[in-house]
C-alpha cells in the first residue's frame, strides 16, 4: 500500500506593515486571519499580526482583548481602549478561573476578537479557551506587545505591537 502523495505546505501569509492592513478590507483582513488558523489546524479562528489586528479594531470590525496581568499593562504599556480580560493573575502566573466569565461581560461569542499578550503564547492559550467555550471569531495576534526573545534573552527588538510602531501608552 502506498502513502498518499502529500500536498505541498503553503507558506503562513507574511506580515504586512499598516497602511497596507488599513488598504484591506476588514472581511479581507480576518481571512488572511483564518488562512493562518486553517495552515497551523488551530482550535480558534486563526492569528494576526499586529499591524493587521489594529487596523480590524481602527475600522471597528473587531475588540482588542488584552490577557496580560495588571502589573503588565500598567509597567509594560498598554493598548488605548483595548480590553483587560487576565488569562494569569500575580507573579505566580496562576491561571485567572474567572477568565471566560470576564470575557463573556465585555463581548458577545459572534464577535470578532483580537487576543494579545506579551509574545502570543498565552494570548494563543486564551483563544483556544475561548473557542471551546463557543467564541467563534477569537484571533490571537501574533507576536504579542512586545515579540519574541532575542538572542540576549529580551524583548523589544523581536516583532511585536511597539515594535510596529502602533499606538500604545504606559501609566
Amino acid at each position: 500500500m502506498s502513502a498518499a502523495p502529500s500536498l505541498p505546505a503553503l507558506e503562513p501569509l507574511p506580515a504586512i506593515d499598516l497602511p497596507a492592513a488599513q488598504a484591506l478590507a476588514p472581511q479581507a483582513l480576518l481571512e488572511r486571519g483564518r488562512q493562518r488558523g486553517r495552515q497551523a489546524q488551530l482550535d480558534y479562528a486563526g492569528s494576526l499580526y499586529p499591524t493587521e489586528a489594529w487596523a480590524l479594531v481602527e475600522a471597528g470590525a473587531a475588540q482588542l482583548i488584552d490577557v496580560r496581568t495588571a502589573e503588565e499593562l500598567k509597567y509594560v504599556g498598554r493598548v488605548p481602549n483595548s480590553q483587560h480580560v487576565a488569562w494569569q493573575t500575580g507573579p505566580a502566573m496562576i491561571k485567572n478561573p474567572r477568565f471566560l466569565r470576564e470575557l463573556q461581560g465585555k463581548s458577545q461569542p459572534d464577535q470578532a476578537l483580537v487576543l494579545l499578550c506579551r509574545s502570543g503564547k498565552r494570548s494563543a492559550a486564551a483563544a483556544s479557551a475561548a473557542a471551546a467555550a463557543g467564541f467563534s471569531q477569537v484571533f490571537n495576534v501574533l507576536e504579542g506587545f512586545e515579540g519574541d526573545l532575542d538572542q540576549y534573552q529580551q524583548r523589544g527588538d523581536n516583532g511585536g505591537w511597539r515594535l510596529r510602531g502602533l499606538p500604545w501608552l504606559q501609566d
